[in-house]
């Protein structure tokens, strides 16, 4: 009997709170790809351009700092949306 009223419920939609916090967490998955992919290029390139041009290290190493930074600001805002939004 419990099978059969969890379905009704399921179809009345009172289902839809654990729904939320699910999208949420989806939500934040999808929204650190980003800034992954992002640090993945600054780091990468901030190596080439070491490998380029020894003495302009200071100056390299300066922006690939800044450029991490934020991108990891987005990675933070992404995950706090998911409790703004809820």
């Amino acid at each position: 009997m419990s099978a059969a009223l969890e379905l009704v419920n399921l179809a009345a939609g009172s289902a839809k709170t654990n729904v939320v916090g699910n999208i949420a967490s989806v939500g934040y998955g999808l929204a650190a790809i980003g800034p992954g992919v992002g640090v993945g290029i600054i780091f990468g390139n901030g190596t080439q351009a070491l490998a380029r041009q020894p003495e302009a290290a200071g100056l390299i190493r300066t922006n690939q700092i800044m450029g991490f930074a934020f991108c990891e600001a987005l990675a933070l805002i992404g995950i706090v949306m998911g409790f703004v939004y809820k």
